[in-house]
């Protein structure tokens, strides 16, 4: 009975010491980690101190930010994500019209005194007034000349 008592406290022993030994992720191998969590954002970095992990850099989009804070949550060792990111502001191209597209549709246009054409903030747009028949015509004409997309403004009356 004595040698199984002092069988089961040595096991007892051994185990604790194994648990109590188990190495605790250190900070550089969490920022590798970290790191190859957030890998499919550029421009984005991942330091880790003390198990705290910081996120910095530009995102495309509030979406894409929260899923890297997520991805980051599940790096095992990491205790918490401090987001230091910002989200980039939209880029508003405007677009330039061809001078040639812009003659052509002014040329279609000649046989309707009331309706013109004028790039307004980078675009292609129609404006005035026009009877539904002309109306329809104005846009087979303008389709007709395959010029891609354009704002149409026409007043129907």
């Amino acid at each position: 009975m004595k040698k199984t008592i002092k069988m089961a406290a040595l096991a007892l022993m051994v185990s604790m010491a194994a648990v109590s030994c188990k190495k605790k992720p250190n900070d550089a191998e969490l920022t590798t980690k970290a790191t190859t969590a957030v890998a499919a954002y550029p421009g984005v970095k991942v330091t880790v101190k003390e198990g705290q992990a910081h996120l910095e850099g530009a995102f495309a989009d509030e979406a894409s930010k929260q899923a890297a804070i997520d991805a980051l949550k599940k790096v095992e060792g990491v205790k918490d994500v401090h987001d230091m990111a910002t989200v980039a502001a939209p880029v508003v191209t405007a677009t330039a019209v061809d001078p040639a597209i812009t003659k052509k549709v002014t040329d279609a246009l000649k046989d309707f005194p009331g309706v013109k054409a004028e790039v307004v903030n980078g675009t292609l747009t129609l404006t005035g007034n026009a009877s539904p028949e002309q109306a329809r015509k104005i846009k087979m004409s303008i389709d007709a000349l395959k010029i891609g997309k354009y704002d149409n403004k026409l007043t129907v009356k």
